[in-house]
Parts: structure tokens; sequence; C-alpha cells
């Protein structure tokens, strides 16, 4: 289960990789790269073969980046996200957040396994975002007890 402290540590790091963001740019990922970056992030889009994704310059893998991420939103099918975990892991990331959706249960049991603090089951716009939807759905969620202790 997610904790308070562990949200709290990821949305504190302000230098991510985002894995999940698309050419496209209509996806969960695109939009979350966006407010993250408008909120003072400074972000890596990860993807193994594009040149830029958002405007900016994307990186193949985690080692590829040009310095250490402080954690890394994933946004992916659950089939790939135990290997990003993994390769994270291998560049030396320790936090990760596996956005709602995205997580897989052999990912999870991976970051718990070896001492990566991990985040699932929880959209990182209710904590690191500032929109006009992703507040009142926080406050909302705080009044029903669905948020992490």
């Amino acid at each position: 289960m997610t904790s308070k402290s562990d949200v709290e540590d990821f949305i504190s790091q302000k230098t991510l990789a985002v894995v999940g963001v698309s050419r496209g740019g209509q996806k969960f990922g695109n939009m979350a790269y966006r407010e993250l970056k408008a909120n003072g992030y400074q972000l890596y889009p990860i993807h193994p073969t594009a040149e830029k994704l958002e405007g900016d310059r994307a990186y193949a893998d985690f080692k590829s980046l040009p310095e250490k991420a402080g954690g890394a939103l994933i946004v992916v099918p659950p089939a790939q996200t135990e290997k990003v975990v993994r390769a994270a892991a291998a560049a030396g990331i320790r936090r990760v957040w596996m956005q709602q959706g995205s997580e897989s249960e052999a990912a999870i049991r991976f970051c718990q396994e070896n001492g990566i603090a991990e985040v699932h089951g929880e959209c990182i716009l209710m904590f690191a975002g500032k929109n006009f939807f992703h507040k009142p759905h926080r406050w909302v969620w705080g009044l029903l007890g669905k948020l992490p202790k």
C-alpha cells in the first residue's frame, strides 16, 4: 500500500524521468508531463526511438540522462512496467511512481524486494498537479478517506 510519506518524498524530487510520453501528444503521459513541467519540475522524457517529445530532447534510456533523476514516473501498460522499473533501478533511481493503471504485481514486488520507494494506485496529478480538476478531486478523496496515510 502506498504511504503518504512515499508520495511526499516522490513529489519533493524536482528532477524526474518520465516514461510514457508519446509522439502523438494525446496520452496521459503527455498531459502529466506538461502539467509537471508547468509546475517547475525538471523532466526528462524516456523513449527508445524519439528524439524530441513535448518540445524537449528525449533520451533512449535512464543511463543516457544528463543527470540522475530523483525519481521515475511510469505511464506505460502494466506488461511493460516491470522492465521499466528494473531499468530505473539499474540506473540508480530509487523512487518510482507507477501511475494509476500502470502498476503490475511483479513491478511492485521488485521494488519492495530491492529497496525502491514505490507509489502505485495513485494519480500523480492529484498530488503534484495544480489544475482545476485535480485539486477538488484530491479534496473529495480526502473527505472519503481514500488518500494515502
